[in-house]
């Protein structure tokens, strides 16, 4: 199913990393980063397919050296190389810089991330010997073939320190070990952890209570997940916290919904957007909001805010993030880009909207954080309208194409690069435009 390109030997292959965000579509658009290691298994390509709900093949790499030093043994890898990490980001900013050129862009401002340990998701499969289990990956194609996973240097710290603890855990409880597949790790930066574990079998109260054990002992929250079954031990979120500028904010993330898995390049995209903004005096609108990331944090710097989504659960989520950080000029709409902007246009009234007073607002700033596929032409059209555009793209080319449309009518103010997935080729860019003088 997975294809590396052709000048890169494979013989493993692990899926590590998966976030779901909602798509306008109703359907959830996935986080995948998957593991390719050379023939003598000395290197590393990650590759996170991000911001798209299928699995589509891995476009070609731009990186031959290696990337992670490995000694694969008994672990997944004992030491990480980063002194590569500067050379491989300013190989990203050539890529935007020459890809980007033909819309004239100011200078690129670039924000690189912490070289290790800044990944706040994780996800592994677990593999069962003899009477034991462990965090495994596989060769590509087979199923049977497995490498024991004791450690992983780009998940938090939190995580690399619980998978042993964990493991050891589960391993000494023949009911906690019996059919479980799958463990699912969310770690913050305020330091809260939820743990998922996913079973082949029924979860019944004799699971519940030798969980609720390993709960109290590890000191996270736990669920438990099986066909048709999820048992909440008291939560199926965490609480995050953020620092941006100064401000202490808070976010809820749910257990299988989309957040920004680089939690500190994240505090640098929100602090970007807030002084691209700053000094407002109007409205803001926002599309594909997810779970408030953006709304929370900007929410100061206008009048009023809204934002819409498609999924329910990063509504919800979105609408408690508003409550704890004692917002009131937020409101979260449950539509998608495409619906609303029918809406505006008087095509199709929808009935969540109505009762928002969308005629009083004075939109003067409009944010976009759309899929990989990122807007579709008539929503291009609907946002070149406003004054200013803050555009966040997690992929350069329909970026370019987005741009080809909204250049007619607005100019590239500010332009920069976040590394959110380091030692990848992917590569998230923000965006201000104004609106050009007639």
């Amino acid at each position: 199913m997975f294809e590396s390109p052709a000048f890169y030997p494979k013989t493993l292959l692990l899926v590590i990393f998966t976030g779901r965000r909602g798509l306008s579509s109703g359907k959830y658009r996935q986080y995948h980063c998957y593991c390719y290691f050379s023939s003598l298994l000395s290197s590393l390509v990650l590759s996170h397919h991000a911001k798209s709900k299928a699995l589509c093949p891995i476009e070609g790499l731009p990186y031959n050296a290696p990337l992670f030093e490995s000694a694969l043994g008994s672990l997944f890898m004992q030491s990480i190389q980063i002194d590569q990490y500067d050379a491989l980001l300013a190989e990203k900013q050539q890529r935007i810089e020459s890809q980007f050129n033909q819309f004239n862009i100011p200078p690129l401002q670039v924000f690189a991330s912490e070289p290790t340990h800044f990944r706040l998701r994780a996800e592994f499969r677990i593999w069962h010997e003899g009477e034991r289990c462990f965090h495994a990956m596989f060769k590509p194609g087979t199923k049977n073939d497995p490498m024991e996973v004791t450690d992983f240097p780009i998940a938090s710290v939190a995580i690399n320190e619980l998978m042993p603890k964990l493991m050891e855990a589960i391993n000494q409880d023949p009911m906690l070990k019996h059919k479980l597949f799958q463990i699912d790790y969310l770690s913050t930066l305020s330091g809260e952890m939820l743990v998922s574990l996913l079973y082949h079998k029924p979860l019944e109260d004799e699971w519940l209570a030798v969980a609720n054990k390993l709960k109290a002992q590890l000191g996270v929250n736990l669920i438990g997940r099986a066909r048709k079954i999820r048992l909440l031990l008291d939560q199926d979120h965490v609480i995050e916290t953020l620092d941006v500028d100064g401000r202490q904010l808070k976010y809820k993330q749910v257990e299988c919904s989309f957040t920004q898995p680089n939690g500190k390049m994240n505090e640098k995209m929100l602090s970007w957007a807030r002084d691209c903004v700053k000094g407002s005096d109007w409205d803001l609108l926002e599309l594909y909001c997810g779970n408030g990331n953006f709304s929370i944090a900007l929410a100061d710097q206008f009048r009023r805010v809204v934002a819409t989504e498609i999924s329910k659960t990063s509504v919800n989520a979105a609408n408690d993030s508003k409550a704890m950080n004692n917002i009131t000029n937020v409101d979260f709409a449950r539509v998608s880009a495409e619906e609303f902007t029918a809406h505006m246009s008087g095509e199709h009234k929808r009935r969540r909207l109505e009762g928002m007073n969308l005629e009083e607002a004075n939109f003067g700033t409009v944010l976009v954080d759309p899929p990989r596929a990122g807007l579709d032409e008539d929503s291009c059209k609907m946002i070149s309208q406003y004054p200013n555009i803050v555009y966040i793209s997690c992929n350069p080319d329909t970026l370019e194409e987005n741009l080809k449309v909204l250049s007619q009518t607005h100019k590239v103010e500010r332009f920069a690069l976040f590394d959110q997935f380091p030692y990848t080729h992917h590569i998230e860019c923000g965006l201000y435009l104004t609106k050009k003088s007639v």
